[in-house]
């Protein structure tokens, strides 16, 4: 009875449903913590298939490609594999701390399979077209043959052919370091991050309002693609904009290959990343720094 005098059973009732509401909204929080967690989950379970299926079409390619040459019959990469993150940096560091006598370890860059280095066809012999098979590449290979593989890396450096008592493995060449921007243009999405190696620092992104489908009344045909054309245009304006305001040292763009010779950048990749800004920089990102590693 005092406290409905002093008014204050409206006021615990009104806290008791505060308190509820609070309760509520937790429990939509930890849920939707719950589901990130699991779509994360989810998506790096799809990339890891994906890269099943990649090895698997990149070995099929390669029996087609051995059928049209019969100098290449019968070769087979000992194992092909997609390195990734801490596996990545694990066989790196193994393969730069071999040791040889002098000139007993082989590191010839090797960009395009149809002009082998005379080092590589001498150094892999009968196996040198797997390592065409495998260009852009990194071959290592030593004397005694003990290495033989071949990686490729997320930035392919300048031609070298070097024979050293061990092998030249360059971490700038295979995974983020320094300070770099990263972004992924496509036709209607834009993410752009500042990176100090492989932490971001900041993140810019926005989407554009593209028209993917002509329908079949109003305007002509022509007319849709002109007007496609033109919101693509000034979405890539936005795009250099951005990613020339940026200060960093080095600057990378990935994203769909027909959109990558606009932008001037130390290194393109096509990625096929899609979804929300966010989400797609960190695919197109762990998509960019993957090792291909074919065993020779």
């Amino acid at each position: 009875m005092l406290d409905d005098l002093l008014g204050r059973t409206e006021l615990k009732e009104r806290i008791a449903e505060l308190e509820e509401e609070v309760h509520h909204l937790e429990r939509e929080r930890d849920a939707e913590s719950e589901r990130r967690r699991e779509a994360v989950a989810e998506r790096q379970r799809a990339e890891e298939r994906v890269n099943r299926l990649e090895d698997r079409i990149a070995d099929l390619e390669g029996k087609v490609d051995r059928g049209a040459d019969d100098g290449d019959a019968g070769l087979e990469f000992r194992r092909r594999e997609t390195l990734h993150g801490d596996r990545r940096d694990e066989l790196l560091a193994r393969l730069d701390s071999v040791e040889t006598g002098p000139e007993g370890a082989l590191t010839a860059v090797v960009p395009d399979g149809h002009d082998l280095p005379a080092a590589v066809r001498e150094a892999f012999g009968d196996h040198a077209p797997l390592v065409g098979r495998a260009a852009p590449c990194i071959a290592y290979t030593d004397d005694a043959g003990l290495v033989s593989a071949t990686l490729r890396p997320a930035i392919l450096p300048a031609d070298r052919v070097e024979w050293g008592d061990g092998f030249h493995v360059d971490e700038s060449w295979f995974r983020p370091t320094g300070r770099f921007a990263f972004a992924l243009v496509r036709s209607d999405t834009f993410a752009l991050g500042v990176y100090e190696g492989a932490e971001r620092v900041s993140l810019r992104g926005f989407t554009t309002d593209v028209k993917s489908d002509h329908s079949k009344g109003g305007f002509s045909q022509g007319r849709f693609e002109r007007i496609r054309d033109g919101q693509i245009r000034d979405h890539l304006s936005r795009c250099r904009e951005a990613i020339e305001a940026v200060d960093a040292d080095r600057r990378y763009v990935v994203g769909e290959s027909t959109l990558l010779g606009e932008f001037d950048a130390d290194a393109t990749a096509s990625v096929d990343a899609t979804g929300d800004p966010d989400a797609a920089l960190d695919a197109a990102f762990r998509d960019f720094w993957s090792v291909r590693l074919a065993a020779v």
